[in-house]
C-alpha cells in the first residue's frame, strides 16, 4: 500500500485521548440476520454512545488539541452527527461551537446539538452551502474550523474501530463501510490495509449520492449538482482531493445501493437485530441484500455508523405498507 494520510502510531495514541464513552463499541455476530442475507453477518455498534454515532471519536481527538493549545472555540458545518459530536466533546474542555447546517436537516439532529449547548445557525440550502458559511465564520472570528474527512483527527478518530476490529474480531473477510465525506472508509480502511491486508475494504453509497463512489472509479474528483437520497448523513456532492487519494489506496470496491434497498436494510436491522438506525448505517446491509452471490460464504462485517433519526420518518420507512 501506498502512503496515506493517516499514522498508525498515532491512530493508537488517539485511544488515549478519545473519552472511553465512545471506544470498544460492541461487536458481534447478528445471526437473526443471517438468513435474510445469506452470509454471516457481525454487526460493529458505533451508536451505543451519548452522540449515536461514530464521530465522537474525531472530535474528542480534535477537542482534546485544541484545549491543549489554549483555543477557545470552532466552528464546523455538518448535517447532524459531526455537530452533535463536536458540541459533545467541546463542552467538556470548556470550547466554545458554533455548529452551520442546513435547516432541511433532520430535526432530531438540530435538536440534541442545541442542547448540548452549541451555537447553531441554519442556512437556506444544502450541506455545500453551510461549509461555505462555517468557512466565512472561522475566517471572520479567526478560529478553527473542523471539516469532516479532510481534517485527519476525523479519520484518525474513525480509524480506532479498524484497531478494535482487528483485536477483537472474529475470521471476517469483509467489511462494508458507509461512504459520506470519507473519514471512516479511510480510517477503518487504513487500519484494515496495514494490518489486516486480506479483508475486502467495500464502501458503500446512495445511488442519489454517488460522487465519491464516481471519484473513486474515475480515479480523479467528480462532483454532481445534486443529491437525492433519505440517507443525509452521506449525502455530499463535492468530494476532497486528499481524502480522494486516500480511498484509492484502501478500498478494494465502492457500490451504489438503492433507496429501496436502504430502508429493506432499515427494517431488518430493526426487525431481527433490534436496533434504530439512521439511513447511512444500513448501507452496508444495502449492498448484501443488492449482490447476495458475491456474498454469499462470507463473513460480513458491517459498521452500524449512526442512529440519529427522526422518529417519525423511520416509523414511516419501516412499516411494511399495508396489504391489498
Amino acid at each position: 500500500m501506498g502512503h496515506t494520510r493517516l499514522d498508525t502510531a498515532r491512530i493508537r495514541a488517539a485511544r488515549q485521548v478519545i473519552d472511553p464513552v465512545f471506544l470498544d463499541t460492541p461487536l458481534y455476530r447478528c445471526e437473526a440476520l443471517e438468513p435474510a442475507l445469506g452470509c454471516a453477518v457481525s454487526v460493529k455498534l458505533e451508536t451505543a454512545n451519548p452522540v449515536r454515532s461514530f464521530k465522537g471519536r474525531g472530535t474528542e481527538v480534535i477537542a482534546s488539541r485544541l484545549a491543549g493549545d489554549g483555543s477557545r472555540a470552532a466552528v464546523c458545518a455538518s448535517a447532524g452527527n459531526l455537530g452533535q459530536a463536536l458540541a459533545w466533546s467541546g463542552r467538556g474542555r470548556g470550547l466554545d461551537i458554533t455548529v452551520v447546517a442546513s435547516r432541511f436537516a433532520t430535526r432530531t439532529k438540530l435538536d440534541r446539538i442545541r442542547a448540548l449547548g452549541a451555537g447553531l445557525e441554519l442556512v437556506d440550502g444544502d450541506h455545500e452551502l453551510a461549509r461555505e458559511r462555517a468557512a466565512a465564520i472561522a475566517r471572520h472570528d479567526g478560529i478553527r474550523l473542523v471539516e469532516d474527512s479532510l481534517d485527519i483527527e476525523t479519520c484518525e478518530g474513525a480509524a480506532t474501530i479498524g484497531l478494535e476490529l482487528v483485536d477483537t474480531a472474529p475470521q471476517f473477510d469483509t467489511v462494508l463501510i458507509a461512504l459520506g465525506g470519507g473519514a471512516l472508509a479511510t480510517g477503518v480502511g487504513h487500519v484494515l490495509k496495514e494490518l489486516a491486508p486480506d479483508v475486502e475494504v467495500i464502501c458503500v453509497q446512495p445511488l442519489g449520492a454517488p460522487a465519491l463512489t464516481l471519484s473513486w472509479r474515475a480515479r480523479r474528483v467528480v462532483t454532481t449538482d445534486s443529491t437525492d437520497t433519505i440517507a443525509d448523513g452521506v449525502a455530499g456532492r463535492y468530494p476532497i482531493p486528499a481524502v480522494l487519494d486516500d480511498l484509492l489506496l484502501v478500498a478494494d470496491d465502492a457500490v451504489l445501493v438503492q433507496e429501496a434497498s436502504v430502508i429493506a436494510g432499515m427494517r431488518l436491522l430493526l426487525d431481527h437485530a433490534g436496533l434504530v438506525v439512521e439511513p447511512s448505517a444500513a448501507l452496508g446491509i444495502a449492498a448484501i441484500l443488492e449482490d447476495r452471490d458475491r456474498f454469499a460464504g462470507r463473513h460480513v462485517v458491517t459498521i452500524v455508523c449512526g442512529s440519529n433519526v427522526d422518529v417519525d420518518a423511520h416509523r414511516r420507512w419501516t412499516t411494511p405498507a399495508p396489504g391489498p
